[in-house]
């Protein structure tokens, strides 16, 4: 009768303390998702307190050496919006004070007008903080930031000049879909229609131009900064100008994406669908899900992995799958995340530089961050773990 008594006691006080873990609806009880927000708990907390004073964030972990950046580098806000994103995945204050301490760290960004990459910087750090917080200090760096993005588009071509550097005269890359969310949230925050309706011009020239019959994408497009015509198309950080560079891919899916449910065009969803369905029936991309770094490099299946081109898409199809009620996509999205949450990929307490995931490729052609922790893999890892959270609410 006592042994009874015990286990009752023991069962209530289980119950009490840990009442999701036994709601079939919570996705919590997945030990594969436990293992994914612990293992992140882990690796961020430590790296917190290893780059505290640093005033620049971890972009990636190459030779033995953890590379850090100012708010200069287009990958800058990235560490930030990650705490941002554990914070709302567990709760823990701990992360919040982290996420606003490390975002101040990319505040002068939001004068700068040489480049395309607001959004990534500001938006990923900043903008995830307003959201969470409703910080009016936010809102302001948000509103500046996109007036200086503002200043690099061009009515006559239709879109937003990525770089300028190269030979190019005015050269979009697919990669600029991204920093259109940023212009969307401030244009509506503001009511700025100048602002949307430059997203939504970049969105249809991007769309009319970027994209072969099989709706992969090119990397870069140049145009001629009078006319507004196209004067040549090509892959920068791909195999060859004919192949699919795999995160420019993702890039594509994740900004059409976004762009459908930023303004309700529908032709922005079935662009997304179609670029999808290239993807998800590509008779390369491996069983796990977890693309080379080029759809077309030549040496497959002896190819790096790019495991931030699985994580933009995983994260895309999620969403994708919310507006298109295709079951394909979000089962896709489930298996990256449980892959990426296996050993092969996540990495072990204290390693891979303080980072989440291992196995991410950012310029391969360059020999640059090839087979290392990217900022932006774990960033739209923990994004995309929410979104599954939230999905299967």
């Amino acid at each position: 009768m006592i042994k009874v008594k015990r286990f009752l006691i023991s069962l209530l006080l289980f119950i009490f303390l840990f009442p999701f873990s036994l709601s079939p609806k919570n996705p919590m009880r997945e030990k594969w998702l436990q293992k994914a927000i612990t293992r992140s708990e882990v690796q961020l907390s430590a790296a917190i307190k290893q780059f505290n004073d640093s005033n620049k964030n971890p972009r990636t972990y190459e030779n033995g050496k953890v590379i850090l950046v100012s708010y200069k580098d287009w990958t800058s806000g990235f560490f930030p919006g990650s705490l941002w994103y554990l914070f709302e995945l567990t709760g823990d204050k701990k992360f919040e004070n982290a996420a606003k301490h490390f975002t101040t760290f990319v505040s002068n960004a939001q004068f700068r007008t040489n480049t395309h990459d607001l959004g990534f910087i500001l938006n990923c750090s900043y903008g995830n903080g307003f959201r969470i917080t409703q910080n009016p200090e936010y809102k302001t760096v948000l509103i500046n930031g996109a007036n200086s993005l503002m200043r690099r588009f061009n009515s006559k071509v239709g879109c937003i000049k990525s770089w300028d550097f190269g030979n190019w005269q005015y050269p979009v890359i697919i990669d600029n879909m991204m920093n259109l969310e940023f212009l969307m949230n401030v244009g509506k925050m503001t009511n700025n229609s100048l602002m949307m309706n430059a997203a939504i011009s970049h969105s249809n020239k991007t769309m009319k131009n970027h994209f072969r019959s099989d709706f992969s994408c090119f990397h870069l497009v140049d145009y001629d900064s009078i006319s507004g015509n196209v004067l040549h198309k090509q892959t920068v950080q791909g195999f060859s100008d004919n192949s699919s560079w795999a995160r420019g891919q993702s890039w594509a899916l994740y900004g059409f994406t976004m762009m459908y449910r930023e303004t309700g065009k529908v032709e922005y969803l079935h662009q997304a669908e179609k670029i999808a369905s290239f993807l998800l029936n590509h008779p390369r991309l491996p069983k796990d899900k977890i693309p080379y770094w080029d759809y077309d490099a030549p040496n497959i299946p002896n190819e790096p992995r790019d495991v931030s081109a699985a994580t933009i898409m995983a994260s895309a199809l999620i969403e994708l799958c919310s507006f298109s009620n295709n079951s394909e996509y979000f089962n896709t999205a489930a298996l990256i995340l449980k892959n990426l949450s296996s050993d092969k990929y996540l990495a072990k307490k204290g390693e891979n530089g303080l980072f989440i995931l291992k196995h991410s490729t950012g310029n391969y052609p360059a020999k640059s961050e090839v087979d290392v922790p990217l900022s932006y893999a774990d960033y739209y890892f923990l994004e995309a773990l929410q979104r599954y959270i939230e999905y299967k609410k």
